[in-house]
């Protein structure tokens, strides 16, 4: 993935993702009543990789993220998660507590872990410096915007380094130049050693990626 690859700025101490990979084979899924939504869905990911998942909207990108994530179960194929314990998720429309600030969100999972205050505000202090929210620290929720609101999520889903990053459009609602620091912010995340995978039709954020696959739907396979 394009960009920087400067240190993930999570606590020394969580144990790394080296050991993770997730493994997808012939995956096909469609809703009870419904046509295959996609099929013959394959990969490998280990550590280090971004896998961009694109294709127009209702192809299946979002769904696919539930089944990597465990939430659904494919109606065909295989899916092996070795080693993936930490699995973060950042929506594609941002959700928060209205009256907690930036710097709050982003410490509780920390503090949820039994980290000492300090430590949990100092390692969250230093991930929204990586997602460029140092001005933002102390604003709350409901004062964000829409851009900082989804790079927020981000900073939160990242900052108990996860082996596996499932991201559901992070820059649909960034502009250009925010939305690089973001894909940027992504390889960092990834080099630190996570799996990311990313639902995108953002062609930047595609190019950025280090593999793609573009949803193989049902249409596509009985033609």
């Amino acid at each position: 993935m394009a960009g920087s690859r400067q240190s993930s700025s999570v606590p020394a101490d969580l144990p790394d993702a080296t050991t993770a990979r997730l493994s997808a084979e012939s995956l096909g899924h469609r809703f009870a009543g419904t046509s295959m939504l996609f099929t013959d869905v394959s990969f490998d990911l280990r550590p280090g990789e971004v896998l961009g998942v694109c294709g127009p909207s209702g192809c299946g990108k979002s769904t696919l993220l539930s089944i990597l994530a465990g939430w659904e179960s494919p109606v065909v194929g295989t899916l092996i998660r070795t080693g993936i314990t930490r699995t973060g998720w950042v929506f594609q429309n941002p959700y928060g507590v209205a009256r907690r600030s930036a710097l709050d969100h982003v410490t509780f999972p920390l503090l949820a872990r039994g980290y000492a205050r300090r430590e949990a505000e100092s390692a969250a202090g230093a991930t929204l410096r990586l997602f460029g929210l140092d001005d933002v620290v102390d604003r709350p929720f409901r004062a964000l915007s829409g851009g900082e609101a989804q790079r927020l999520m981000l900073a939160r889903a990242v900052t108990v380094a996860p082996d596996l990053l499932l991201v559901d459009e992070p820059t649909a609602q960034l502009d250009t130049r925010t939305a690089h620091t973001v894909n940027a912010a992504l390889s960092n995340i990834a080099a630190s050693g996570s799996i990311v995978v990313i639902a995108t039709h953002d062609p930047d954020t595609r190019a950025a990626c280090t593999r793609v696959i573009d949803m193989p739907t049902y249409a596509d396979a009985a033609s």
